[in-house]
């Protein structure tokens, strides 16, 4: 899928002239995109020696995403991933002028994704990334831009499970690294639970009656079930996970400025048509949630 972002223009020049230390008059001007039809922008001046300058200046951004995860970030046939988080990748990545066919795309899971960013490896993570003051201690987030709550996945059949008290002495697959990991040890001490490195790795010890159940966000578990009817998400969500980019520490300039493209695109329709057109192929289309610019 590729969205345009020529609304985001109007809507950021604004926030980016309050950004610009020299307080300039350029904005960013659309120009033709690749064959394809991926709108991209002309980048006027960022700040001087401003991750945005940076990226602009070297014309390509590396993102680290999930390869797994349905809806979200799943590795298509082509071989490149879609979903909805790298929609949201690609959005930003277009307001610094960088071409879809530019960005570098990375696999992130649960307990790389914080190593990735102090390492450099990556300029931005976007990965059902759930905001948390402990990983504030490491990097910096910009959003949330989706709000989702841990659920459960257990196989259609199986009617003993209908919510998170019908765990005790069951065993329950998550990530290792994840929240929802740390919820289920924390609050669920007579769940056995049993940590992989990727929810993808949970599906098929749940279907061969190794464990009882996965917990993960219900939009990832939705994900799994659209694929599969021998699965079902059972109950409402027993927690909270706002998504948020993670970027590194400190940099409040780029978090600021990508809170704006975020907020631009919730205003010209942009998050909406990103979100229809992979996970609200399953999922109803919620209201974006308020960035926090802490």
């Amino acid at each position: 899928m590729k969205i345009r972002h020529a609304g985001l223009i109007a809507l950021l020049s604004a926030g980016a002239l309050t950004l610009s230390a020299c307080g300039g008059d350029d904005v960013a001007e659309p120009v033709p995109g690749d064959a394809g039809g991926e709108e991209v922008t002309e980048v006027g001046d960022f700040p001087e020696g401003s991750t945005m300058a940076e990226l602009a200046e070297a014309g390509e951004i590396t993102i680290g995403t999930k390869f797994d995860q349905p809806l979200f970030g799943l590795v298509g046939p082509n071989g490149e991933p879609e979903g909805f988080d790298v929609e949201i990748g690609t959005m930003i990545a277009a307001e610094l002028g960088i071409a879809e066919e530019d960005i570098n795309w990375v696999e992130t899971i649960s307990s790389n994704r914080e190593p990735f960013i102090e390492s450099g490896q990556v300029d931005i993570v976007v990965a059902t990334y759930t905001i948390n003051d402990a990983r504030k201690e490491i990097i910096s987030f910009a959003g949330p831009y989706y709000e989702a709550g841990q659920s459960i996945l257990t196989l259609a059949s199986n009617e003993d499970i209908q919510g998170p008290d019908d765990l005790a002495g069951k065993r329950v697959c998550t990530v290792s690294g994840s929240t929802p990991e740390q919820n289920l040890l924390e609050n669920y001490p007579e769940v056995e639970v049993v940590a992989f490195g990727a929810y993808s790795d949970c599906i098929d010890p749940l279907k061969n009656g190794q464990v009882d159940a996965v917990s993960t966000d219900n939009v990832i578990l939705a994900g799994f079930a659209a694929d599969d009817p021998e699965l079902e998400v059972r109950g409402d969500p027993f927690t909270e996970e706002p998504y948020g980019i993670g970027l590194a520490k400190d940099d409040e300039e780029f978090r600021m400025w990508i809170n704006d493209v975020l907020e631009a695109s919730y205003e010209d329709g942009s998050w909406t048509q990103a979100w229809e057109e992979t996970a609200g192929t399953v999922l109803p289309t919620p209201e974006p949630p308020a960035v926090d610019r802490y």
